[in-house]
């Protein structure tokens, strides 16, 4: 009996060793990047973004959990503007600060998670004239702390988010392109 217990106890420590050690292989950072071609000037299209009140109208993320607390501080729009939710599990929790808002091209926002796994990214918006409409870019890119790379072992993470960004991009299109 104990040569069993012996045996699966060495196991275990094998394995979590080696999840330990892919976890220790994945990159330091995390960068997720979308874009999508809208027929629409930018000058439409940037106040979607800048403004955090108008994302109840695009955001997937704004979808997922329809109970979820928000909270508005700081300017009303472009630098300054914030915005804090806390919401369910699918969520979580966090913080955005707009840091730079140059209408109608870009837009980079500070973008902290506090629940359920802490992180601490840049979320940037970059809107190019091309042709009659314009080429919109959403990028998220930040470290990727221990506990990221853990969860990455089993989750693609561009492939979770990325999946998010597309949809917001094309409720964007939707919304811009009437």
């Amino acid at each position: 009996m104990f040569e069993v217990i012996a045996i699966i106890a060495v196991i275990l420590a094998i394995a979590i060793a080696v999840i330990l050690g892919l976890a220790a292989t994945k990159p330091a950072t995390i960068c997720v990047v979308r874009a999508i071609d809208i027929k629409a000037p930018a000058e439409r299209i940037f106040p979607l973004i800048s403004d955090f009140h108008k994302w109840l109208s695009w955001s997937p993320y704004e979808q997922k959990d329809p109970a979820m607390k928000r909270s508005y501080d700081g300017d009303a729009s472009g630098k300054g503007a914030i915005y804090a939710w806390d919401g369910d599990r699918n969520v979580g929790s966090g913080r955005m600060e707009i840091l730079e808002a140059a209408a109608p091209s870009k837009i980079v926002i500070k973008l902290d998670f506090f629940t359920p796994f802490e992180g601490h990214n840049t979320a940037e918006f970059t809107m190019l004239p091309q042709g009659d409409g314009t080429h919109v870019t959403w990028v998220m890119h930040g470290p990727a702390n221990f506990m990221s790379r853990l969860i990455q072992v089993f989750i693609n993470l561009d492939n979770m988010i990325g999946r998010d960004f597309e949809a917001g991009l094309a409720r964007l299109k939707t919304l811009t392109e009437k």
